[in-house]
């Protein structure tokens, strides 16, 4: 069985950091990129980051850019993602995928994501 476990997530004041992490089971995820997206109740879930295989790559969002980091420790089969920096508008529910492989667009789309993490919350107050 297949399972992301994100963790890390919480509340933070305007201009604060958080780091998630996001534990991989079930699947080697060495071999497939790896993303974060985040969902607003209402909203469509976006990409905001993702990284190749092998950590060469890492794309950001334009919203996220300069703020967040995205990196992964494949012997240790997580995904990280750190937030430095954080706004109000960057309150959401924050998911980590393993992407299908052979994906590497950016902008990442949900379409490409072959699992999903349950999703972890994270809210920053102004």
């Amino acid at each position: 069985q297949v399972q992301l476990v994100e963790s890390g997530g919480g509340s933070v004041q305007s201009g604060g950091s958080l780091t998630l992490s996001c534990s991989a089971s079930g699947y080697t995820i060495s071999t497939v990129c790896m993303g974060w997206f985040r969902q607003i109740p209402g909203k469509l879930r976006e990409g905001v980051a993702s990284i190749t295989p092998t950590s060469v790559y890492s794309y950001y969002a334009d919203a996220v850019k300069g703020r967040f980091g995205i990196s992964r420790d494949n012997s240790k089969a997580t995904l990280y993602l750190q937030m430095n920096a954080l706004k109000p508008e960057d309150t959401a529910r924050y998911y980590c995928a393993a992407l299908k492989p052979g994906s590497f667009d950016w902008p990442i789309s949900t379409g490409a994501v072959q699992f999903w993490g349950q999703g972890i919350q994270v809210t920053v107050s102004s």
